[in-house]
């Protein structure tokens, strides 16, 4: 039998919170550290299109190796929090498929910036720059990279290092910005970098700086604590301008040194060409974009582009005739809990330019056609940016919720475009904007969901109607099928946050009118208007929104808070009849370590559900709605049968358990799920066991008898501790079940089991089905694994008798949900059959 097939569909991650992580190469694939992890994301098709996984620890900074020959890059270079520089090749001339690697070992601390050159005959000059106060230049020959000089600041820092060849010559240049608000400026002679000049103006730490060749000249750009940008030109002078400099008084807006390199001697001058005041907040990033020649004539001239926290960007360029440096575009302003760019970088033909925040996200803006000053925000990959705690499916398999450490709820979906063939996933509300990190969630009918964090409150929210016809046009479905329950009558339009509460505020359509007479009105009313809570302004899209709408427009209105835990909240679940809620916190004693259960219809709280001793870890009910599995730190589980009549309140009362000398996991049980037909259930530990359970004898169990649940199968040794396991809904076409366990080194393994046709056979049938591989696997540990609850792969759709309907020929493939600590949502495509 041939290998299953594993696509990876999608990867859902944002770009790590530090200056100089994101690089927009020649070739249009930009490149930016997320986690542990480089990302390489196409913005046309919209879909990382490879990650590339090495490093141990942070990605802080990546840069592409731009060639002379303006062609597309071979080389791209990283560094992290692990002390190292890693070299990426691309093989066959391209990255995405098979990627070489050359680390670069040297540092005692966080790389925090990094530049390169290409030589002669492949090779390349890498200068980085990290925390241990030095600077180390590097020589790239092939599959060895050797450290060839190191550059001791002392106490200082150096921020940022870029690297060129001085006018006219082969000689590299090297341009430091540090904490000294000095720029110093390094030549190399005789194979080693000497420092010449220290360029002074700035007056507080260099954040960025960045050479440009330009008609034959050198321009540095740099960028300040001091919210200012410098413009500097460095030129060869000729002979006779250098023996007239040597008798004559050097003016202050011109510092000259000289280099002797076999032999002769040149002279260089470098002068101040501008200084550019615009922002109002440290200015963190600069880019120059060169000209842009179309059909033989140049279609913009020279410009540079910079990103503040003042949340803006502006694109700089010479006036035509005077020569004088202006703005002439600013973008940004974006709204919400956002604290402004860390950088930023424009597209090859200057037709987008791209800015990363504070909180981790990409934004992108698209010039108008012929529109040089018309530029609109355009649609670009969001993720979390921190670890991804928990995720879950919609009941319809048409969308993914995920809840994160970075304190907010994510919704994915995906989107077909026109001319697409192949539907690309994105972000389209971010119903929940917390003060907690989040850590758990579940579904409660299709579009309601309940949410817990690090509090000691359960939150309940509601889709509201601007989010459902959103969600129509985006998804293709159609609107009357959404709102076939009858209640949208009652859905408010929206949400908002008031400025000093954690609460989502509904906006009904009343609402609307008033605020916007309220924002019309000057002064305050009374004290608490001083603080203004966040507007919601209804969007009609026909694609995801950008950043800005997802932080203050996509919100759902929370419509219940549940009380009774005593500690933070740790897992939820509810029951496919979205009549009952589970709910568990953090304990180290047996009376917090209760289960709470939940009218999902009342919100009232039903039932305590006392066994545990140590925090609960996961609860999955039977997809029968007869049983309620909860798993602990404790390393016990405990199965809850409900017991009401129909027509009453649930109630579940205890039916079995491990106890300590029928435990078979010695460590912690961090996860469990059902089979389909809630026949077994399984259980997967820290102890690197994942064992099924179920009632082996095969004889019914009474009402007085005692069950008889022990392991179904032998125990399945998977290396690694199973921080996650989930069974497929649909079993495999030789009527075994498929099984996915994500490990705590990153990895997901798929496996198939048979049960065994004997009673209480050890020999049970477990056979590796799959597993991703290194390009494919989280770099920190798989927190939760889901499969979706429909055959077929979400967003592939076909018109079947006037209705919309999976097609049949996509039933072969199932779908995988996979968060990681490593902030990224993982979607996979698994083939149920191998052919």
């Amino acid at each position: 039998m041939a290998a299953p097939v594993i696509e990876t569909c999608h990867i859902a991650c944002c770009a790590n919170r530090t200056p100089n992580v994101v690089s927009w190469g020649r070739g249009g694939l930009i490149a930016y550290g997320t986690c542990y992890s480089v990302a390489l994301y196409d913005p046309l098709e919209k879909e990382v299109v490879a990650v590339l996984n090495r490093h141990t620890g942070r990605v802080n900074t990546v840069q592409w190796v731009h060639r002379q020959d303006c062609g597309t890059e071979t080389h791209l270079v990283s560094g992290g929090s692990d002390n190292r520089v890693i070299v990426w090749e691309a093989e066959d001339g391209k990255f995405g498929g098979r990627v070489g690697c050359v680390e670069c070992v040297g540092h005692t601390g966080p790389v925090s910036a990094v530049d390169a050159v290409h030589l002669d005959n492949n090779k390349l000059i890498i200068a980085s720059t990290a925390s241990d106060s030095t600077v180390r230049l590097w020589l790239h020959t092939g599959s060895i990279a050797k450290c060839t000089q190191t550059i001791s600041f002392g106490n200082g820092f150096v921020m940022d290092v870029s690297l060129a060849w001085l006018p006219g010559s082969a000689v590299p240049v090297m341009a430091c910005g540090g904490d000294d608000s000095k720029i110093h400026l390094y030549v190399q002679s005789n194979g080693q970098f000497t420092k010449v000049l220290s360029l002074q103006g700035h007056e507080d730490w260099i954040r960025g700086v960045e050479w440009i060749c330009f008609d034959g000249d050198l321009l540095l750009a740099s960028c300040a604590q001091d919210c200012l940008i410098r413009v500097w030109k460095l030129v060869a002078k000729s002979g006779a301008e250098g023996n007239h400099l040597d008798v004559c008084a050097i003016r202050m807006s011109e510092e000259v040194f000289t280099l002797t390199e076999s032999g002769a001697t040149s002279v260089f001058a470098v002068t101040l060409e501008t200084v550019l005041a615009g922002h109002e907040n440290w200015v963190y990033g600069v880019h120059w974009q060169l000209p842009v020649v179309k059909g033989g004539d140049q279609h913009q001239s020279l410009s540079l582009l910079s990103a503040s926290m003042d949340k803006t960007m502006i694109l700089w360029a010479p006036e035509e005739g005077s020569g004088v440096w202006v703005e002439q575009v600013r973008v940004g302003e974006v709204g919400g809990n956002t604290l402004g760019f860390y950088g930023c970088q424009i597209s090859p033909d200057g037709s987008m330019i791209l800015a990363h925040s504070f909180h981790g996200a990409l934004h992108l803006w698209t010039q108008a056609h012929d529109q040089q000053r018309d530029w609109n925000p355009g649609v670009v990959i969001s993720g979390h940016f921190s670890a991804v705690q928990n995720l879950c499916w919609d009941p319809e398999g048409e969308f993914v919720l995920s809840v994160g450490s970075d304190q907010t709820t994510r919704f994915l979906t995906p989107w077909k475009r026109k001319l697409q063939t192949q539907p690309t996933w994105h972000e389209i509300s971010r119903p929940q904007i917390h003060g907690y990190d989040m850590q758990c969630v579940a579904m409660v009918g299709r579009f309601q969901f309940v949410s817990g964090a690090d509090e000691k409150v359960l939150r309940v929210f509601r889709a509201p109607r601007n989010f459902v016809e959103n969600f129509a046009q985006i998804s293709g479905t159609p609107l009357e099928s959404l709102l076939a329950s009858g209640d949208a009558v009652d859905l408010p339009e929206g949400a908002s946050t008031p400025a000093l509460g954690l609460s989502n505020k509904a906006v009904f359509q009343g609402d609307l009118a008033n605020i916007t007479n309220e924002e019309d009105t000057s002064g305050f009313n009374s004290v608490s208007d001083q603080y203004q809570e966040s507007s919601f302004h209804p969007l009609t899209l026909t694609e995801p929104p950008p950043e800005d709408h997802l932080l203050q427009n996509t919100l759902w209105p929370e419509v219940q808070k549940l009380y009774g835990h005593g500690f933070e909240m740790f897992c939820v679940a509810s029951d496919s009849e979205n009549t009952v809620v589970a709910s568990a916190c953090k304990a180290s004693k047996a009376e917090h370590a209760a289960v709470l259960l939940w009218s999902a219809t009342s919100w009232r709280q039903l039932q305590s559900l006392s066994y545990h001793s140590l925090t609960v870890t996961q609860m999955a009910f039977s997809p029968d709605g007869r049983f309620l599995l909860a798993v602990s730190r404790d390393r016990l589980w405990s199965l809850w049968r409900r017991d009401n009549l129909p027509g009453t309140e649930p109630h579940f009362s205890l039916f079995t358990h491990t106890g300590k000398d029928t435990a078979v996991h010695t460590r912690i049980i961090w996860s469990c799920d059902w089979t389909s037909d809630s026949k077994y259930f399984v259980t997967s530990s820290r102890d690197k066991k994942v064992i099924v359970w179920g009632e082996c004898s095969g004889s019914s169990v009474g009402p007085d008898e005692s069950p008889g649940i022990r392991p179904c199968s032998s125990i399945l040794d998977v290396g690694d501790s199973a921080s996650s396991v989930s069974v497929c809904p649909f079993p495999c076409p030789d009527h075994s079940y498929l099984l996915a366990v994500g490990l705590d080194s990153g990895r997901v393994l798929l496996y198939k089991w048979r049960p065994s046709e004997v009673s209480g056979a050890e020999a049970s049938d477990w056979s590796r089905y799959g597993e991703t591989d290194a390009s494919q696997s989280h770099t920190l540990t798989v927190k939760r694994l889901s499969w979706r609850p429909r055959l077929g792969r979400a967003g592939q759709r076909i018109e079947a008798g006037g209705e919309c309907a999976d097609d049949l020929a996509d039933s072969v493939w199932v779908q995988l949900a996979s968060a990681g600590a490593d902030h990224s949502v993982k979607i996979f495509n698994v083939k149920r059959e191998a052919v």
